[in-house]
């Protein structure tokens, strides 16, 4: 079983900074790719970055230059720095993972965590 859990999320100020993690625990083979999505109730989930397998980063083009996402692959986790925060960044932020383990690999999606930027 394989578990991706979110922290972080939170109510702040316009041109606020929040700090999400999404740590992945379970029987775990390999992590390949991390990423973070959110949706807008209403709206459909959207990429806001992902950590690629390969090493590299992608940002939607609304939170780039604001947002950083990192990676710890000693903890199997993920950040994202958010700084520079709208009120249009408020939405609910989802952890997404793909992942192998000793019977197979498949996508893995965390709970989800709340933010609200206040204008």
């Amino acid at each position: 079983q394989v578990q991706l859990v979110e922290s972080g999320g939170g109510l702040v100020q316009a041109g606020g900074s929040l700090n999400l993690s999404c740590v992945a625990s379970g029987s775990i083979f390999r992590i390949y790719n991390m990423a973070w999505y959110r949706q807008i109730p209403g709206l459909e989930r959207e990429l806001v970055a992902i950590f690629t397998s390969g090493n590299t980063t992608y940002y939607v083009d609304s939170v780039k230059g604001r947002f950083t996402i990192s990676r710890d692959f000693t903890k199997n986790t993920i950040n994202l720095q958010m700084n520079s925060l709208k009120s249009e960044d408020t939405a609910v932020y989802y952890c997404r993972s793909f992942i192998g383990t000793p019977v197979g690999s498949k996508d893995y999606w965390g709970q989800g965590t709340q933010v609200t930027v206040s204008s």
